[in-house]
């Protein structure tokens, strides 16, 4: 039973009519969505493409439409403010509240290096907060998930690589795939910069073709995966050779975070590619024959297919079948391939296609460790302090709860990114194991009960009185609880559900009892044992909601 005639039993949302289609057959279209665009659309759609839509967002997509909710979320953006140091005296180059990606160490002291890592930190969970409707920040987060990066000390190296990819995280696939080959933390991370004409270096040149571009295809023969072959990545590392990351570390004010090519470590001989490339010659172009290599590489189909299930997984499912491949992917890929590999109008494709919308689409992904904690944060409005550097603080705090779930920030496991998006058969299923459940339960209890502690003096918290006045029908119990349900979770609850959660609320007791105590309450909010008992009541409910299966998909 694949995972659309599950949900669909699991939710008793197939109808079992005369001219009602059978499970199987459900809308592979890439066809632009032509049906109504409400809550429920204007919610998926959200979740998919941004962390954690609040009410109010919904609501204004709904309002806005569905031609005027894509142009938001594709509208071009100002690249944020940099980091700034937020703590600490180590660094006698910086003070607090300078802006640190251009600057110079004194030395490699690990104290004042940590204050820049923790800054950076902070500062990218910060704008996953902050994101606004905007798919950038996703995307970015993608990009970084395939262009990989991890393990490169210099968090000016860091910042400087994911502000390449937040900028371009739109543009053109075949450009961008050339400023993360000559990128000064790529260099680093993938030998690049130890890659000269005496001594080639494969590991970028294999992970270009495998990972980053053409993709590795079944294997055919010794040597041969259909895509490419042992010898094509012999001769793209010589291609690469003569390139060296400059600013690593550096106490020069002058010097930039960038990269050099050295002429005297280029291999200068021509370079022989495979039948997989029609035998084409690569000559020597000096600091440009990278770029010769990559228009080379891209002229093949393959890489417009590969980035497009890679897109696919990202932002609708793992299961790519063959009607998938025909129906979606095919098609998507040739739009890539019209548009020049301009990213956006492929992802728009998507995203605004029947398939996308189709309702049994509404819910199978289970959220990664990011995007379950931001969005718990974001749709109950999780408040963060106004001071810059007590915010700063508790971002800081906060983001080391992702490397327990799995998903550090800026860190993916290997070079292939993170394994809930490439690794058979347990795909999405491996964010949950017996390591990270107990963190999920506590963040759960934490959130919704007496606060999910950072610092001695500062917790996480949901204000569930500010939250539950917000809701169309607080006094109901039924009602509360359904739109909060649809709120939360993507797809909607059964009435057992709702009768269990109802239970969890008021146990045992009619319906009339929340009314009553609820509008007593608005009516006495200065009455601490009145505002103590609904409190204690509304944090029970939050508590069940978050920790129920339901709360970790998208």
């Amino acid at each position: 039973m694949d995972r659309r005639t599950s949900l669909a039993a699991l939710l008793g949302r197939q109808k079992k009519t005369a001219t009602a289609p059978p499970a199987a057959a459900v809308v592979t279209s890439l066809d632009p969505y032509t049906g109504p665009f409400g809550y429920a659309e204007a919610a998926h759609l959200l979740r998919r493409t941004t962390f954690g839509p609040t009410k109010d967002r919904i609501a204004a997509a709904v309002d806005a439409g569905l031609e005027n909710t894509f142009a938001l979320l594709f509208q071009p953006e100002d690249l944020p403010d940099p980091p700034v140091i937020f703590f600490g005296d180590a660094d006698p180059v910086l003070s607090i509240g300078d802006v640190w990606v251009n600057a110079p160490y004194a030395s490699t002291e690990q104290q004042a290096i940590r204050q820049r890592a923790l800054s950076l930190r902070a500062w990218t969970f910060g704008q996953w907060l902050e994101e606004g409707t905007s798919i950038r920040e996703k995307l970015t987060l993608f990009w970084h998930n395939h262009f990989v990066t991890s393990g490169v000390n210099d968090p000016k190296f860091v910042y400087h690589y994911i502000t390449r990819l937040r900028e371009n995280a739109l543009g053109n696939f075949r450009e961008l795939a050339k400023m993360m080959t000559v990128n000064p933390a790529m260099l680093r991370y993938l030998n690049g910069n130890q890659n000269t004409k005496n001594a080639p270096n494969e590991n970028y040149a294999r992970e270009l073709l495998e990972l980053f571009t053409i993709g590795k295809g079944p294997q055919v023969a010794p040597g041969d995966y259909t895509t490419y072959t042992e010898d094509d990545v012999i001769a793209c590392a010589k291609v690469l050779t003569g390139w060296r990351d400059r600013g690593f570390f550096t106490d020069d004010p002058e010097q930039e975070v960038t990269s050099q090519y050295v002429n005297n470590r280029h291999d200068l001989t021509d370079k022989q590619l495979s039948h997989r490339f029609d035998n084409q010659v690569i000559t020597n172009n000096g600091a440009e024959e990278y770029r010769d290599l990559i228009d080379l590489i891209f002229t093949k189909e393959e890489c417009a297919y590969n980035i497009c299930r890679r897109l696919y997984r990202w932002f609708i499912y793992y299961q790519i079948d063959e009607q998938i491949e025909t129906d979606v992917i095919a098609p998507m890929a040739q739009v890539l391939i019209d548009n020049d590999y301009d990213i956006q109008p492929a992802l728009e494709a998507l995203l605004r296609s029947e398939h996308f919308f189709d309702m049994l689409n509404f819910g199978p992904m289970i959220k990664n460790p990011t995007d379950y904690l931001i969005s718990a944060l974001k749709v109950n409005k999780v408040a963060f302090p106004a001071n810059f550097t007590q915010a700063y603080n508790a971002w800081s705090r906060a983001s080391s709860a992702l490397a327990e779930l799995d998903m550090p920030v800026l860190t993916p496991p290997s070079v292939a990114g993170y394994p809930a998006y490439y690794q058979e058969p347990g795909y999405y299923r491996i964010w949950m194991n017996s390591a990270t459940l107990p963190l999920y339960s506590r963040l759960a209890a934490g959130l919704g009960g007496p606060g999910y502690e950072l610092t001695g003096n500062f917790s996480l918290q949901i204000d569930v009185l500010a939250r539950v006045q917000e809701l169309d029908n607080p006094t109901d119990p039924n009602l509360m609880i359904e739109e909060l349900a649809n709120l939360l979770f993507p797809q909607g609850i059964t009435e057992g559900q709702r009768n269990y959660l109802k239970g969890i609320l008021i146990p045992g007791l009619p319906d009339f009892e929340w009314t009553v105590e609820y509008v007593d309450w608005l009516e006495n909010q200065d009455d601490p044992a009145l505002t103590s008992a609904v409190e204690g009541k509304l944090r029970l409910l939050w508590m069940a909601m978050l920790s129920m299966p339901e709360y970790f998909l998208s």
